[in-house]
C-alpha cells in the first residue's frame, strides 16, 4: 500500500506507512518510499522498537516483506525482547516473510588497517531482498557498526556508499543511530544529510517525571509536523498518540445527551450536545467527581461505553463513594460498559497524560469520558501549560465525538478555572458557601456554546438518591457578592 503526502508545488511524494497511527499522520502518511529515514535517540529511547514495528507493519498490513540487520544482539535476543508486545519475529520468518540477520563486527579486523569489507554484508542483504521480495530494511545501529572507525573521513564515506546502496536498491530503510557529544544531532554529523527523512527521539526526565517525546527534523519533498509530541512505549509497542491535527475540523453534533440529573439538563435546555466539551470547575467537597460519575451512569444505561480517568482514588475507591450516593458504577464496570483507570499524578508528565488518554480511547472506545482530578495531574506547571494541555485533551475527545468532562480544583475562586474555560464548551461552576449557620453546594451554568441555559443559581444537593437541584439560593448568591457576571438577575445566554 502507497500513501501520498504533498510535497512542493502540490507533487505527490509515495509514503510507506509506519502502521503508526499518531506518527503516519504527523508526516503525512508514513517514511519515504524508496528512501532512508534516520532514527536517532539515546539509549531507550525505543529506537529498535520503532524500527522493529515498522517492518511487522509493512508485512501484516501492507503486504511488504523486510529485512532487519543487527550489529547489537542476536536474533534469539531480538526476537524475544518483542514477543510480548505481540511483535511474532520468529513466525514471520518461518512464512518467509521477514530475514533478520545479527553480525558482530570485530575490532581486529579494523583497527591498524582501518578497512572493512562491506562486500559480505551487501551481498546477503541484496540475496535477502531478492529471496523474499523484501521492499522494507532496518539497520540497527550504525554506531556499533562504524563506531571502531578512528578516520571521520572513512567513516563519512562509508556512510553515504552505505545509503546509496539502499537507494539504488529501492527499499524503504530506516537506519537508527545515536547523538552525538553536546547535544549534537548525531555522532558523525553527516547522517542527517544523507538522509531523506530524520526523525529524533527524547527520553528525559524531569522533576522526576519520565517524558518521551519524537520530532520529525528533517522531510525531503514533503510537509510534516514540526513540533516535538509524546509518545509511550507500552504493552502495545510504540505508540503515538494521534492528537497532531491543528485543523478544527470535526464534526458539530446536534443531538442532546442527559447528564444524569434531571435538574441540570433543564438548565442546559435539554442537556449536553454530544461531542461537546465540559469543564467542571469547584472547591474540594463541592460535588465535582460525583456530577462525572451521573454523566457516566447515564450513558451506561443507554448502553453506551464509558472511560473515567482519576489521579486521586482507586477505582475501588470511586465505585465504593459513589454508591452513597446511589449511583452503582460497579455493575457497569463488570459489564464491561466502564473502565476506570487510576494512576498517581506524578506518573507522567502533560504530554504523556495525552498519549495515555489517546491509547484509553482506542482501547475503550467510549462515547463519554470523564478526567477527574485535572489539579492532581497539572500541579506545578505553568497556566500556559495548563491551558495548551486541556485545549489538545478536548480536542482528542471532540475529534472523536466523545463527550467529555474535565473536573478542575481551584480552591474558591475562579481565577484557575478562567484560564482555561474558553477552551469548553459548556463550563460548570460549583461553590461552597455558608448561610444560616448552614453549609451549601450552589450551581452556576456560566456558559453553554450553541444554546440558551439557565442564569439562576440553584442549589446544589447531594443525598443518597444522587445530585438533586433546587432553585432556591438566589439571594444566598447574592450576599456573596459574586462577580456581576454571576448574577442571577443578569439575562444571558
Amino acid at each position: 500500500m502507497t500513501s501520498l503526502g504533498e510535497g512542493p508545488a502540490g507533487q505527490l511524494l509515495p509514503k510507506a506507512p509506519t502502521g503508526i497511527q499518531g506518527l503516519d499522520e504527523i508526516t503525512r502518511g508514513g517514511l519515504p518510499r524508496g528512501r532512508c529515514t534516520l532514527i536517532t535517540g539515546g539509549a531507550g529511547c525505543g529506537k529498535t522498537l520503532l524500527g522493529l514495528q515498522f517492518l511487522v507493519a509493512g508485512v501484516r498490513n501492507y503486504g511488504e516483506p523486510g529485512v532487519l540487520v543487527t550489529f547489537e544482539e542476536s536474533v534469539e535476543e531480538v526476537t524475544a525482547d518483542v514477543a510480548s508486545m505481540g511483535l511474532d519475529l520468529d513466525g514471520l520468518q518461518r512464512d518467509g516473510l521477514l530475514v533478520i540477520y545479527a553480525f558482530r563486527a570485530e575490532p581486529t579486523e579494523v583497527v591498524g588497517t582501518e578497512e572493512f569489507n562491506f562486500e559480505p554484508l551487501f551481498l546477503l542483504l541484496d540475496a535477502a531482498i531478492k529471496r523474499i521480495g523484501a521492499r522494507r530494511v532496518v539497520l540497527d545501529t550504525i554506531e556499533a557498526l562504524f563506531g571502531m572507525f578512528s578516520s571521520q573521513a572513512i567513516v563519512r564515506a562509508e556512510l553515504v556508499r552505505l545509503f546509496r546502496w539502499l537507494k539504488d536498491r529501492a527499499v524503504t530503510a530506516v537506519v537508527t543511530g545515536e547523538p552525538g557529544e553536546n547535544d549534537a544531532l548525531t555522532r558523525y554529523g553527516i547522517e542527517q544529510y544523507v538522509s531523506d527523512c530524520v526523525i529524533a527521539l527524547d527520553h528525559r526526565t524531569e522533576d522526576d517525571v519520565s517524558t518521551r517525546r519524537l520530532q520529525v527534523v528533517k522531510y525531503r519533498g514533503s510537509g510534516h509536523g514540526t513540533s516535538k509530541y509524546p509518545f509511550l512505549i507500552t504493552d502495545h509497542g510504540f505508540e503515538v498518540p494521534p492528537v497532531t491535527s491543528v485543523a478544527l475540523d470535526y464534526g458539530a453534533s446536534s443531538e442532546r445527551i442527559s447528564t444524569g440529573v434531571r435538574g441540570l439538563d433543564s438548565m442546559l435546555s435539554g442537556g449536553l450536545f454530544r461531542g461537546s466539551a465540559v469543564l467542571v470547575s469547584g472547591a474540594a467537597g463541592t460535588g465535582k467527581t460525583t456530577l462525572g460519575a451521573h454523566l457516566i451512569d447515564a450513558a451506561c444505561a443507554r448502553g453506551e461505553r464509558a472511560l473515567m480517568i482519576v489521579f486521586e482514588e482507586s477505582p475501588d475507591e470511586v465505585i465504593r463513594n459513589m454508591r452513597s450516593v446511589g449511583l452503582d458504577l460497579g455493575r457497569w464496570a463488570e459489564a464491561g460498559l466502564l473502565r476506570i483507570w487510576a494512576v498517581r499524578p506524578g506518573e507522567f508528565g502533560l504530554d504523556n497524560h495525552l498519549a495515555v488518554v489517546s491509547s484509553l480511547i482506542a482501547e475503550q472506545a467510549p462515547a463519554v469520558a470523564v478526567v477527574d482530578g485535572m489539579a492532581s495531574l497539572i500541579g506545578g506547571s505553568s497556566r500556559t501549560e495548563v491551558t495548551l494541555m486541556l485545549a489538545r485533551q478536548f480536542h482528542v475527545f471532540k475529534a472523536r465525538g466523545i463527550t467529555s468532562i474535565a473536573t478542575v480544583l481551584n480552591q474558591e475562586d475562579t481565577e484557575t478555572a478562567v484560564g482555561v474555560s474558553s477552551r469548553a464548551d459548556t463550563w460548570l461552576l460549583l461553590r461552597n458557601v455558608e448561610s444560616a449557620e448552614e453549609r451549601k453546594r450552589l450551581l452556576i451554568v456560566c456558559k453553554q456554546r450553541g444554546s440558551a441555559h439557565s442564569n439562576q443559581v440553584w442549589r446544589f444537593m447531594l443525598t443518597d438518591h444522587g445530585i438533586r437541584l433546587a432553585p432556591d439560593a438566589q439571594m444566598v448568591w447574592k450576599a456573596m457578592g459574586a462577580p456581576r457576571w454571576a448574577d442571577p438577575d443578569e439575562k444571558k445566554r
